[in-house]
């Protein structure tokens, strides 16, 4: 097995943070919890904004937090640039794109923070955009622009190891709905943006600071099977550099009024939430968001099941009368687990501030539950 040695991290862009003098705070009325409710030693994934990261001071600020209580970071997630708490998120939450400059500049500034809470020459993990959003239109130059900017990057991050010792791996997370979103597309994308590494002299640097995310949720939503998604990586030479430990929702038969209820209740207005139907036929039917006139359209209730892009907790197999795709969650892991190199391990349930049923005043015992059963999990695996 290859899991990592490093504490097993949960993601922060769960918890509101607008400036860098905001992470004390989350640490200590979120981090701290869940670390004390698990009973075992956590690490943090951080998410910090565009501002936060911009501000002066702001690596030093961050490492003295975490060094006061005794935490550690090793990845963050550098896909939300903006306010991620927002009243509405939704689409806005895929810009700016990788061919604005805004971007770049974005995730080596995160980098450069990074490489500042690692431990000598260690290892960091990225994870960021799938380049882009289908529904926005990007113009016919935009994946060359985007390719030049991924590499424009690779050269950042080896530049700061020469100098640093840290190694900084950026991790682009296809999400259904997205420039990038199965793993044929992104498959496709690296090995088009190897070969142009490699014309620009710059392959090497671009193999080892350039890979994926295998965010579970996202790819089960897709219907992918995650055993061959994970052995197709490897097969063309794409590294997963971090996996996102998460899971998606799913109605098994949505013509089934008791679940499509159940389904009215996860209709909201912040985040977007990608729905996937799968024929008999296996025809794959998308739908950019769960809305109310989507769970009502005749034309979906004989497509079953549906899959959504609705981070549910990971310890759960069933809510209500919904099935979770934790099956999907346990066979990730164990493709994962066989790996020769060993991925960052990130628990990502963003979305617990919305979650319908749930008490917002003790989200650390649910944070902390997602943590032990993960940690089950990878015991089993």
């Amino acid at each position: 097995m290859a899991f990592s040695p490093l504490p097993l991290a949960y993601c922060t862009n769960v918890h509101p943070c607008r400036a860098v003098a905001d992470v004390p705070a989350v640490l200590d009325r979120h981090a701290l919890a869940v670390r004390e409710r698990c009973g075992f030693g956590i690490s943090v994934g951080l998410w910090l904004p565009e501002a936060a990261v911009a501000a002066p001071g702001a690596a030093g600020i961050v490492a003295d937090a975490l060094a006061r209580r005794s935490l550690s970071c090793h990845t963050l997630n550098a896909f939300p640039f903006g306010d991620f708490h927002d009243a509405r998120v939704k689409e806005t939450v895929y810009l700016p794109d990788w061919a604005d400059r805004r971007r770049l500049d974005y995730t080596l500034a995160c980098g450069h923070l990074l490489a500042a809470l690692l431990p000598p020459r260690g290892e960091g993990s990225m994870s960021t955009l799938p380049l882009g959003f289908k529904g926005f239109d990007h113009g016919p130059g935009f994946m060359a622009a985007a390719a030049d900017a991924l590499l424009a990057c690779a050269r950042g991050f080896a530049a700061l190891e020469a100098v640093t010792g840290q190694v900084i791996r950026l991790a682009l997370e296809p999400e259904p709905c997205c420039v990038l979103e199965t793993t044929a597309e992104t498959i496709t994308f690296f090995t088009t943006l190897f070969a142009q590494a490699a014309r620009a002299g710059v392959e090497r640097e671009a193999r080892r600071h350039l890979g994926v995310c295998y965010d579970v949720c996202h790819q089960a939503v897709e219907f992918e099977d995650a055993a061959a998604a994970i052995a197709s990586f490897t097969a063309a030479g794409v590294r997963i550099n971090k996996v996102q430990v998460s899971c998606a929702i799913e109605a098994t038969d949505p013509s089934d009024p008791a679940q499509r209820e159940a389904l009215r209740a996860y209709v909201e207005p912040r985040y977007l939430h990608q729905t996937i139907a799968r024929s008999a036929d296996g025809t794959l039917h998308r739908a950019i968001d769960l809305t109310a006139d989507l769970i009502a359209d005749p034309a979906w209730l004989d497509r079953a099941p549906w899959r959504i892009h609705y981070h549910v907790p990971v310890d759960a197999e069933r809510i209500g009368p919904l099935r979770t795709t934790r099956r999907d969650l346990e066979a990730a892991l164990l493709a994962i687990g066989r790996l020769d190199y060993a991925p960052h391990l990130e628990v990502e349930t963003y979305t617990w501030p919305v979650l319908p049923g749930t008490d917002p005043l003790d989200l650390a015992s649910g944070i902390a539950r997602e943590l032990l059963a993960t940690r089950a999990l990878l015991t089993r695996t």
